[in-house]
């Protein structure tokens, strides 16, 4: 009896802790500073690009101990500022309506509203400004965005890979990385028995139009 006590123990622990693959474990990690300066993107001549929901995409994954969940938001708007036909020099804005949150569970979308995740009625917005742009290594994404990103009332600078490309009819800027929940001041832990993992996975799937 006791034996058989035991294995019952060894196989909950092991669906506990191992029920949900965590899916930040393997995306590149976004590193995190204090905000830096914004420049002025308003520079004479630059091409400006409209983001929006019919053009891009805002994603993410999350995920408790025992399952993930994936989410979007499905109001924002934003801008590519493109100057002098260069990435390099360039900027990205994205404005994030936190209320717009939808997931694959009714229930946590609702939950992901209170003050215990986004704080909706206090932070109804979350930003991105981009402060840089990077040519990156080969072998990998083609660039490193550096931006202050604004989320819950906490304001930093997070750089990540990102593969940009630049067409003549279009912008496009696909990236998946992960970030700290906590570094945001998003520290709910969720149930003692299904502990919510700190990692959150990013997913921004940008097809900007340019003007003909």
């Amino acid at each position: 009896m006791r034996r058989y006590l035991t294995i019952v123990i060894v196989v909950l622990f092991a669906l506990l802790t191992f029920g949900c693959a965590d899916p930040a474990a393997n995306k590149p990690k976004a590193t995190v500073a204090n905000a830096e300066a914004e420049k002025d993107s308003t520079k004479a001549g630059a091409e400006k690009l409209v983001i929006s929901p019919e053009n891009s995409k805002v994603e993410f994954v999350a995920a408790k101990v025992t399952r993930s969940h994936n989410g979007s938001f499905k109001q924002f708007s934003g801008a590519i500022d493109l100057v002098a036909n260069s990435l390099e020099g360039s900027q990205v804005t994205i404005d994030i309506e936190t209320g717009s949150v939808v997931t694959d569970d009714d229930q946590l979308t609702g939950h992901l509203k209170t003050a215990d995740f986004f704080d909706v009625a206090k932070y109804p917005k979350a930003t991105f400004t981009s402060t840089k742009i990077e040519a990156a290594n080969p072998g990998g994404a083609t660039h490193n965005v550096t931006g202050n990103f604004d989320l819950h009332g906490v304001k930093k600078s997070i750089t990540f890979p990102a593969t940009i490309q630049l067409a003549p009819d279009s912008v496009s800027v696909n990236a998946e990385f992960s970030i700290n929940r906590k570094d945001f001041g998003i520290v709910y832990a969720g149930k003692a028995d299904d502990l919510i993992r700190d990692g959150v996975v990013i997913k921004l799937t940008l097809k900007v139009p340019r003007k003909p």
